[in-house]
């Protein structure tokens, strides 16, 4: 079956994802929207293909490596299999785990309008209503879809020889070239606010509860007005629904322990000072706003986690301290000190990875005009959730472009073993799931063969 040759359901997700976003405003004589598959009580539209087939192609360089619209279309039309399919054996998402990451989403979309509405607004036409509950719909497929990917594919592992076999299958002419790669690490420190900023936001927050409940001023319009948090602000602090689990444990222990409609006294979690209003318990969740205003470090908070970081620089430098330990023992970045400080290419976890794969671009310019075994000065960020911190960069090792080959890329191989593992077994499982859906598409997608033989 020609089902996953080049896209997978991950890729698949994300490109819904930001298909979802793109601006529906279609050149003059263009086609009307049609309906172009139909999977049980799903169906799947032309503008899903063209955009996704769109974002697919920008994303995928050189053009030889681009996928087809056919396989687009069939990717997709799995992704709409697999949800049917789901439905038919209950493997469902709660309601609260789709609405976090709606709210999560869609404050990251807000961020890059730096909380502005009205500039939302301006550059999608739609309102944040809108764009929420399509964000919210493709959320639930790429859950469910992930949910259904990973029951059948569940406890599969590939072992050494499964990776070299799946080497030595690779024809040696057609063996990938891999770019440049490196090692690079961070400590990260967040200066500590000192402790009368910290105690003037706690007092602004008491004086919000006190001014609430004497009537003298409103929740929602506070959070409008004050809350730092542009994922629910403009909504009025609220957060929707959430389960055990999904919130910060500060937070979640705040809102278990309230009556509904009463509010907190202010609660700090890692993003700030919250004030928590409980709106909503059932069950296992809970449906909560909150005011969230997060303390700003001042010049003095700053200059104090530079030293810190300039003392840690010299005493690595010296071989007093082994980079990795520091970076667990002081760094404040989760997602890399439990690493030693590394960052890691999610999609095979190695420490190797293209500098382009950096999420910040900065990174990428910084690295680039470095020596290797260098480490840098201590260097202010932004964090997009946690504000202004300060880090220092180690560029471990450089390793130039090379065919694949066992003993480099093995974590690569490992990766790209696994995948083909799972892709094997989910072929298997179309062949037999789309015989329990009911499955018609449109005439000009015959020639893709969907879900047929190859």
């Amino acid at each position: 079956m020609k089902l996953l040759n080049r896209l997978t359901f991950t890729l698949i997700a994300s490109l819904l994802i930001t298909a979802s976003f793109a601006q529906e405003t279609p050149p003059t004589g263009q086609v009307l929207d049609k309906i172009v598959a139909k999977v049980d009580n799903y169906i799947l539209l032309e503008s899903d293909v063209q955009k996704s087939y769109i974002e697919a192609v920008s994303q995928n360089q050189p053009a030889q490596t681009a996928p087809t619209r056919c396989e687009v279309f069939e990717s997709l039309m799995i992704n709409k299999l697999m949800v049917a399919k789901a439905e038919v054996d209950s493997v469902m998402v709660t309601d609260a785990e789709v609405m976090l990451q709606t709210e999560q989403r869609f404050s990251m979309v807000m961020q890059q309008f730096g909380g502005d509405e009205e500039t939302l607004v301006q550059a999608y036409g739609k309102t944040s209503d809108q764009l929420k509950a399509e964000i919210e719909d493709v959320i639930k497929e790429q859950l469910i879809v992930q949910r259904m990917r990973g029951r059948i594919t569940e406890g599969l592992t590939v072992s050494p020889n499964d990776v070299r076999q799946f080497f030595n299958s690779i024809p040696r002419d057609s063996l990938p070239l891999f770019t440049s790669e490196a090692t690079v690490g961070q400590i990260v420190i967040k200066p500590k606010v000192n402790p009368q900023t910290r105690q003037d936001i706690y007092d602004q927050m008491l004086q919000f509860k006190k001014d609430i409940g004497e009537g003298k001023a409103d929740f929602a319009d506070l959070a409008k007005k004050y809350s730092e948090d542009p994922g629910s602000a403009s909504n009025g602090g609220d957060l929707g629904f959430a389960s055990k689990g999904q919130m910060v444990p500060e937070y979640e222990s705040a809102a278990f322990g309230l009556k509904q409609g009463e509010i907190s006294d202010p609660i700090e979690s890692d993003y700030g000072f919250h004030l928590i209003q409980l709106l909503e318990i059932k069950n296992n969740s809970f449906n909560t706003r909150h005011i969230l205003i997060s303390p700003k470090a001042t010049t003095a908070d700053i200059e104090k986690a530079e030293r810190q970081l300039d003392s840690l620089k010299t005493e690595i430098e010296a071989g007093r301290l082994d980079f990795a330990k520091a970076a667990k023992d002081f760094s404040n970045d989760r997602s890399t000190s439990d690493n030693g400080g590394f960052f890691t290419d999610p999609a095979t976890n190695s420490n190797r990875l293209s500098l382009r794969t950096l999420e910040d671009p900065l990174l990428f310019f910084t690295i680039d005009t470095m020596k290797v075994g260098a480490i840098t000065k201590p260097m202010l960020f932004e964090d997009p959730r946690e504000g202004t911190k300060v880090r220092i960069l180690y560029y471990k090792a450089k390793y130039p472009a090379h065919r694949a080959n066992m003993e480099d890329d093995y974590e690569k191989l490992k990766a790209a073993a696994l995948r083909k593992k799972e892709d094997d077994l989910l072929s298997k499982w179309f062949i037999t799931a789309k015989e329990d859906i009911f499955i018609d598409l449109d005439p000009a997608y015959d020639k893709c063969n969907a879900l047929g033989a190859k």
